[in-house]
């Protein structure tokens, strides 16, 4: 018995539907089409606008000059997405599954914040998660494909689990070591109030090279400073990475494959198993 043959998932989603509403998601569903095409690129362009509004909104100088005209931006934008929210769920034959979907919580998300600052205040800030939306120029741009390799990075991450846990544990307990040590030596007359904040100056130090906000002034404070700074985290994260790799080689060679690189304390050829010369000290 032959298996039904299955219809594409934009048929399956298209099915049912009426001439308009199928015009409708040929429009926004399907990067495809001309109209499709153009459809796609202008919404990226109003995500990338209406971002820019909402960031220039948070400058305070920008704000005050011109403040109406970020206002009827915000909501334009608003209304604008709005629309576009209502065709899709309008084109589509399921429009809940749309609704729960990843890209239907986005979209809802993105217009949310300026309903709800009509009854709370300040809320249109968050309406920057526009910018998620950026996401659909996977789909436009057929890059699809390369969300797949992401997976490399979070094996590597998975693989690196216990390499990570023993690095940021050995950073913590610098961190806690040194940020006691210099709430000792400095005190709270030298902005270092409390062994939290010795902490934070420790984090800040370590990974950049300080904020400036908090500074050792006394000699003892200063010495230990440019230790901790000394010392980067990043060396000695490599080093964890690295682990066979950063073992020694030497130019010992196989006599049967004539292949170089073998690690001192090697007995065998790591490429064809022929039994290698004693170490010369090379």
């Amino acid at each position: 018995m032959t298996q039904p043959k299955r219809e594409p998932i934009e048929v399956q989603h298209s099915a049912g539907l009426g001439p308009l509403r199928r015009t409708i998601y040929e429009i926004i569903f399907e990067a495809d089409t001309p109209l499709g095409k153009l459809f796609d690129v202008l919404l990226l362009v109003a995500i990338l606008a209406s971002v820019l509004v909402v960031c220039l909104d948070s400058v305070a100088s920008f704000q005050m000059d011109h403040h109406d005209g970020l206002v009827v931006a915000e909501w334009f934008f608003t209304l604008l997405f709005t629309i576009e929210f209502v065709l899709r769920m309008v084109s589509v034959q399921r429009p809940l599954r749309y609704v729960y979907s990843f890209y239907g919580l986005v979209d809802i998300l993105s217009i949310a914040p300026s309903y709800l600052s009509l009854f709370f205040p300040g809320t249109q800030h968050f309406l920057v998660i526009r910018i998620l939306r950026l996401l659909r120029i996977f789909r436009i741009l057929k890059l699809g494909r390369y969300v797949s390799e992401s997976q490399v990075l979070l094996t590597a991450v998975r693989n690196s689990r216990a390499k990570i846990t023993v690095f940021l544990f050995t950073v913590l307990t610098v961190v806690v070591v040194v940020g006691s040590a210099m709430y000792l030596i400095e005190g709270p007359e030298n902005g270092f109030t409390s062994i939290p904040r010795s902490m934070y100056w420790g984090i800040v130090t370590l990974t950049t090279v300080g904020y400036g906000d908090i500074a050792p002034k006394t000699v003892g404070g200063q010495i230990l400073s440019s230790l901790l700074m000394i010392w980067p985290p990043t060396v000695f994260g490599a080093e964890l990475a690295g682990g066979e790799r950063a073992q020694p080689l030497t130019t010992r060679t196989c006599p049967s494959c004539l292949s170089e690189g073998h690690r001192r304390d090697a007995s065998y050829c790591r490429h064809c198993g022929e039994r290698l010369e004693a170490s010369s000290g090379r």
